[in-house]
């Protein structure tokens, strides 16, 4: 029921449903997608917010939209269109199922409503269903994203494992309790707000926090312990060099393979493996580049090969002001950023 206390302000006063959304309500960060009520624009935010900041995500999100301002529009899109156009985001299994999901829908000619089918849909999850489906359609669900496992384990003063699923389903069972049914997308969308811009990671901000007075971990001196992750991969340091060969104003670059596990069908500089007759010239330094726990160091090199020596198909020779009509990898961005050419 709204307004009923949940764990962690018993005997305070509001629940925390209320002086959430009380908090909420007097101020928050203006972020477009809050300025919208359309399914299509949140679930496209949503997706684009999966493990990237929203900072990072807004430009990526405008632009994204000016192309494709319809479900339709992106159903009809080439993948390597959209692939251009989320090239530098990061995570790019989330723009190829984001394109295979509006293309059934398009074929339904329906945004389902449900939390189950919105759940089928290709690339989203239980975190992503639940926010399409309380932002969008006002169903009550409760999201669980690490800045609502943060706030959770903060203020029941919860010191288990967040990476382990048991925790998880339990801290997703306490959201659900404290949910304001009558609200449930701003709530979600409050709780998210409160970790990304109070209870930080790192010295969260407890004397602005409106959860501050029934907070377990606050009143034991022990906010900035939690929460706990046990489970951390072993970092995994890989080198490697990256060649820029030009022809004229053009770039040779080589395409990933379909199969390849990582950012397929991408295109990317090559290596020296790539191109065995290349003759190294110019060393223009190092850029650094890491997915999750694999961290590389790469050696930029610019290099010339005989026209007869490029391999095959999977190169192509493409000019600067092509390059965002192609997906092009991060590294490449990074190593011709280092270079001067974009």
């Amino acid at each position: 029921m709204k307004g009923e206390e949940g764990p962690g302000v018993r005997g305070r006063g509001p629940g925390i449903g209320d002086r959430l959304l009380a908090w909420y309500r007097q101020g928050h960060r203006d972020l477009p997608w809050r300025r919208t009520a359309d399914p299509y624009r949140i679930w496209v935010s949503e997706i684009m917010l999966q493990q990237t900041r929203a900072q990072a995500v807004i430009p990526y999100y405008q632009r994204f939209l000016a192309r494709f301002p319809t479900l339709e529009s992106l159903a009809a899109a080439a993948e390597e269109e959209v692939l251009a156009l989320w090239s530098g985001l990061g995570y790019y299994s989330r723009a190829r199922n984001l394109r295979r999901a509006a293309q059934q829908l398009a074929a339904a000619s329906v945004f389902p409503q449900d939390y189950g089918a919105i759940r089928a849909l290709p690339g989203i999850g239980d975190y992503t269903a639940a926010a399409i489906a309380s932002i969008a359609f006002h169903r009550p669900h409760a999201v669980l994203d690490g800045n609502v496992l943060r706030v959770i384990a903060r203020v029941e003063n919860d010191p288990s494992d967040v990476a382990a699923s048991s925790t998880r389903e339990r801290f997703r069972a306490v959201a659900q309790q404290w949910l304001d049914p009558e609200n449930p997308g701003l709530f979600n969308q409050a709780l998210m707000e409160l970790g990304a811009t109070v209870c930080l990671p790192r010295n969260p901000l407890c004397l602005v926090c409106p959860l501050a007075e029934g907070c377990r971990a606050r009143q034991e001196g022990v906010a900035s312990q939690l929460p706990v992750k046990l489970r951390k991969a072993v970092p995994v340091k890989l080198d490697g060099t990256l060649l820029i060969v030009r022809r004229g104003r053009s770039v040779l670059l080589r395409q990933r393979e379909a199969t390849a596990r990582r950012m397929a069908g991408f295109w990317d500089l090559p290596s020296p493996q790539d191109l065995p007759a290349a003759r190294t010239g110019e060393h223009f330094g190092e850029i650094r580049h890491s997915i999750t726990h694999h961290h590389y160091t790469l050696t930029v090199m610019a290099a010339c090969v005989a026209a007869r020596s490029v391999p095959g198909p999977e190169f192509r020779w493409c000019r600067k002001e092509d390059f965002a009509k192609v997906p092009l990898s991060t590294t490449a961005r990074k190593a011709l950023k280092l270079a001067g050419i974009l």
